[in-house]
């Protein structure tokens, strides 16, 4: 019987492991030495240094790293991250569960009767949501798994006040919005990434395939990771990204040194110093 692994990383990907050409600060895209680990459409879109992919090749073979995102699993599926495959990930912010790579169809019943409960449909949230939008700041309107909405909009022409109200008005029923740089997402509360990765630390101690004391570590940049960094008995969040702009911190969070692609280098060499595992030479 092999001896159990001594700790769950549970880590955001966009903007906190991977990066786009726009994420990156400075002369990062033409300085660094960068791996892409993401194609749409025939062009390369998402990247990390070869550093960042040593480290988290050698983080993959000590620790139970858990790829945890708010994409869904679609999209999820276009990246090719070093260390993979993974026995679980989490999409949708926590709305999906893969584990080998398959969809669990039990956690998203769960997940679907749980946002049922919790407040307004979905089709409740974009009929009211499409009546305070206008194309002149928004250019997308999706809805992502079925679960969650999210506009892609126009920063510069966005009217001051939008995602205040915006959120307020979800408040009250179940529901919340954040802003990631040009995205706004508005999600169910019941639609978190620290549930989700609670359940998949739950089974991985069940099987014996983590110890029993493991600690989770975690890792993410936007508001709706906050949860889970509070969560986990350990976090780090990049020095950049919505939590940065919100200032947003807690006792048990360390913000890295570093901003843009060099973050996620400093985040992968914070959990395997954390964990006390081998760090990449």
């Amino acid at each position: 019987m092999s001896t159990p692994t001594p700790v769950l990383v549970a880590t955001d990907l966009d903007r906190t492991l991977i990066y786009s050409r726009a994420a990156m600060t400075g002369d990062q895209f033409d300085s660094r030495d960068l791996m892409c680990v993401e194609y749409y459409e025939g062009a390369p879109l998402s990247y990390v240094t070869t550093d960042a992919a040593q480290q988290l090749r050698t983080l993959t073979a000590e620790a139970e790293v858990v790829p945890t995102t708010t994409r869904t699993p679609e999209q999820f599926r276009r990246i090719d991250l070093p260390g993979g495959p993974w026995r679980y990930a989490i999409a949708s912010n926590g709305g999906s569960i893969l584990e080998d790579g398959r969809l669990d169809p039990h956690w998203r019943t769960s997940v679907d009767r749980a946002v049922r409960e919790g407040g307004v449909s979905l089709d409740e949230i974009t009929t009211e949501l499409r009546s305070r939008i206008s194309e002149e700041w928004v250019s997308k309107f999706r809805i992502a798994d079925d679960l969650f909405c999210y506009l892609v909009v126009d920063v510069g022409t966005q009217p001051a006040g939008f995602l205040d109200d915006w959120n307020d008005w979800c408040s009250s029923r179940g529901w919340n919005a954040s802003q990631q740089g040009r995205k706004i997402y508005t999600m169910p509360n019941s639609v978190c990434k620290s549930r989700a990765v609670a359940e998949v630390h739950r089974r991985l101690r069940d099987r014996g395939v983590l110890a029993h004391d493991a600690p989770v570590f975690a890792a993410g940049d936007g508001a709706l990771d906050a949860e889970m960094l509070k969560a986990a008995d350990a976090a780090i969040r990049p020095r950049h990204g919505e939590l940065e702009l919100m200032d947003w911190r807690h006792p048990t969070v360390s913000v890295t040194a570093a901003a843009g692609v060099a973050a996620g280098e400093e985040i992968l060499a914070w959990f395997a110093r954390t964990a006390r595992l081998p760090v990449a030479s």
